[in-house]
């Protein structure tokens, strides 16, 4: 039996728990070795013993993690990258890439980029010296990557617009496990929403949503820590919403909770920094759960949200329609049956996670046996220029 090929999984700071995607992603490849190569540990659920990490907490590790971001060059980086001799660097999201763009060129393996969201929104549009920064290792990172990875249409069209060569960019959905049958519990929750407390989740949006709808006395439960959340706890408070709030949970137990749930509002938009979603994971995670989800028309929401079919959408920013669309999922049982239906099948043909590694393995293979980007060759169930085409 032949030593399956090794995919390093790069991310610099290893890793967060908002970032389960990324675990999930590389330890459901069914051929390839995963190896998560970071240059820090955080503290974090997620973080993993195995993980590998460039520099420890000494003052010598601090010292060359700040010569990493200051020039892209390590040779510590370089020789450990050699030492685990993989066939394909795997990087999340545009910075990252950089970090590690040097080290992938100079041992000569190929480097693949996964762009997620705030890569290629907020952070290049920072106004001055630091947003010019960005912008210029954003370009470094996309000449040498092989491959460019968006999590959805929006994000590629981003991609391209700051210079990524669209023949190297494919949109590639992450995917989420899929339960093999959705689970049966008792809906404990009418609204649940999971995520960080931050201008772009639009939580403030949903509290002010539920306050629109006060007589049908919604449980509306709130997952998540954040910068915002004494503000929305306090403002769910004035308004009487009927709002617990757990603050971070492991992912075990958010699947859990949101499998209690009636719904899941994902009322994201772009914040007032020009940060914008890729595509929420929650999102996939609610139709894998069967739950109709009710959002905002931003980012590559629409593209896993259908209106009328899988969910409800509206403007972002829109509280009295987003209220709205909470209204007709609390009083329309069928409704709410039907939708969450379409997005449980909708989930297991587009979004499922072992079928989406199954074909990341495919661009890995393309990548690694011809040491250069795949120009020209279309992948299955990838897509190339338009995102509604999508079949995986």
């Amino acid at each position: 039996m032949s030593t399956p090929r090794v995919a390093v999984i790069w991310r610099s700071l290893m890793l967060p728990v908002s970032e389960t995607f990324i675990r999930n992603q590389g330890d459901a490849l069914p051929s390839w070795r995963p190896v998560y190569l970071g240059a820090r540990k955080i503290a974090s659920p997620i973080a993993a013993d195995s993980d590998v990490i460039v520099y420890p907490d000494t003052a010598a590790g601090r010292r060359g993690w700040h010569l990493l971001r200051l020039t892209g060059g390590s040779a510590r980086l370089r020789r450990l990258l050699t030492r685990l001799n993989p066939a394909v660097v795997h990087a999340h999201f545009g910075g990252d890439g950089w970090l590690i763009s040097r080290a992938t060129r100079q041992v000569g393996v190929p480097l693949i980029l996964t762009l997620h969201g705030v890569d290629v929104t907020r952070q290049p549009a920072v106004p001055g010296p630091r947003g010019a920064r960005h912008r210029r290792k954003l370009r470094a990172a996309f000449d040498q990557a092989a491959l460019i990875v968006a999590v959805s249409g929006f994000i590629r069209d981003r991609a391209v617009e700051l210079g990524a060569d669209p023949a190297k960019v494919r949109v590639h959905y992450t995917g989420v496990p899929i339960p093999a049958e959705p689970p049966a519990a008792s809906k404990i929750w009418d609204v649940v929403f999971v995520g960080r407390f931050v201008d772009k989740k639009g939580v403030d949006d949903l509290v002010e949503a539920l306050g629109l709808v006060a007589e049908l006395r919604p449980r509306a439960l709130f997952v998540g820590t954040g910068p915002l959340e004494a503000s929305a706890r306090r403002r769910a408070v004035e308004l009487g919403v009927d709002a617990t709030f757990l603050g971070a949970q492991p992912p075990e137990v958010v699947m859990r909770h949101m499998a209690q749930a009636r719904m899941l509002a994902a009322p994201s938009r772009t914040a007032s920094d020009g940060d914008c979603e890729g595509l929420p994971t929650t999102v996939l995670e609610a139709a894998s759960l069967g739950l109709p989800v009710v959002a905002t028309r931003h980012s590559g929401i629409p593209e896993a949200v259908r209106h009328e079919e899988t969910g409800l959408l509206c403007a972002e920013r829109d509280r009295a329609a987003l209220a709205g669309n909470i209204r007709r999922l609390l009083t329309d049982e069928p409704l709410r049956e039907r939708l969450g239906r379409a997005a449980r099948q909708l989930a297991e043909t587009t979004f499922d996670l072992r079928r989406q590694t199954r074909l990341l393995e495919e661009l890995y293979e393309s990548v690694a046996s011809s040491g250069a980007d795949p120009r020209g060759r279309t992948q299955p169930g990838h897509v190339e220029t338009d995102p509604a085409s999508v079949v995986g």
